[in-house]
């Protein structure tokens, strides 16, 4: 069974059960129930700007199948639950979902518009009831939101997952996911664009390795100030395991060969992270973080639930502490949930930096969230 739809699956039946494991909690402050938590600072919401919004999916007893979950924060540690999107959609399963903050307009959409999107029918998804990836909007920095447009639709009975968003340097609006259509590929990473964040463009294929058993999911792409654009991402599967791996691009659209594997960031010590993984930049360093930190032999390392990866494209990598810590992440031990896709985002003055992640509580996923100096 895929991870996506196991996550998701297992949060309704513990939502609905109340089925409790003991409580693995974090080294940070409780924000709420949910999981794939998302972070921004806004920058482009004029005296908004500074706060730290959250997003999470959540499944609570009365939507078992899922909402998201918006919160705000001026310090990034304590947050509050400002808004609730409950997309009619989610009756069949909702995953993976994230917030952007527009920098500049697109068509009709202010700078500083925000954009929650995530992957829908999951758990029931079929060539008749495919998947979908629908996006919502807000201009009162997350208070209230309004569905904008379906940004894909599953051609089949495959799945697509995980979006997320950039701003490519033609200024469109570029929306990266995972995509499970295609029967040569078992997974790739597709790009669609978007002048005006309503009519979208055909999936275009960015990365479809040569073994159709690999995996590359879980895109996320940042701009450098030389221009650079950086995604990262994994590939899962028989070879590479989950491992975190970067590629550059001139241009945000245009990412090399389909078929290149890319760069794994790895330490002098050859410590290297799987799954999961996102990338935050302050200047022209790159900030890297995954669910599980390993040896170069692939056992847990030392820091594994609390580290970081500090480097520059093309220089070498150190480690350093997560400003949250979670205790124990592994593949399915004790459960997806820990440390799952963890955010990062710095403050105005780039001396902070401040993290969402999940974390097992008494059975249910939890979102934690820290804020440490850099």
């Amino acid at each position: 069974m895929r991870l996506r739809v196991f996550l998701a699956i297992v949060l309704t039946m513990v939502s609905l059960a109340g089925f409790v494991t003991p409580a693995t909690a974090a080294a940070g402050t409780e924000v709420g129930a949910g999981m794939y938590p998302r972070l921004v600072r806004l920058q482009h919401s004029g005296s908004a700007n500074g706060t730290y919004l959250s997003s999470s999916v959540a499944f609570p007893a009365d939507r078992p199948n899922g909402v998201a979950k918006i919160y705000s924060s001026t310090d990034g540690r304590t947050y509050r639950n400002i808004a609730t999107i409950d997309d009619a959609t989610a009756s069949r399963g909702i995953c993976c979902g994230t917030l952007y903050e527009l920098p500049v307009a697109v068509g009709g959409l202010p700078a500083g518009t925000l954009l929650w999107s995530a992957s829908f029918g999951g758990q029931n998804h079929s060539a008749s009831q495919p998947m979908v990836i629908r996006v919502w909007r807000s201009t009162d920095q997350g208070r209230t939101w309004r569905f904008l447009s379906t940004i894909a639709t599953a051609g089949n009975g495959g799945g697509i997952w995980e979006p997320e968003f950039a701003i490519a340097s033609n200024g469109r609006l570029v929306c990266y996911y995972s995509d499970e259509t295609d029967a040569n590929h078992s997974q790739k990473l597709v790009q669609v664009t978007s002048t005006d964040g309503v009519g979208w463009t055909a999936p275009k294929n960015i990365v479809a390795l040569a073994n159709r058993d690999e995996r590359p999911g879980m895109p996320g792409v940042r701009k450098l100030p030389s221009g650079t654009f950086v995604m990262a991402y994994e590939i899962c599967g028989p070879t590479y395991r989950c491992a975190a791996m970067l590629r550059t691009s001139a241009d945000g659209l245009n990412w090399g060969s389909l078929t290149a594997v890319g760069t794994r960031p790895v330490t002098s010590n050859g410590s290297y992270f799987s799954h999961t993984p996102t990338i935050v930049l302050t200047g022209s360093t790159i900030v890297l973080i995954g669910q599980v930190l390993l040896t170069a032999s692939g056992t847990a390392q030392t820091g594994n639930g609390g580290a970081i990866f500090v480097g520059t494209l093309g220089g070498s990598w150190t480690q350093r502490t997560a400003p949250v810590t979670v205790a124990g992440p592994s593949v399915g031990s004790p459960g997806p949930v820990q440390n799952y896709s963890p955010a990062l985002v710095f403050s105005a003055d780039g001396r902070s930096l401040a993290e969402v992640t999940t974390a097992d509580k008494s059975g249910t996923s939890t979102v934690y969230a820290g804020i440490a100096a850099f």
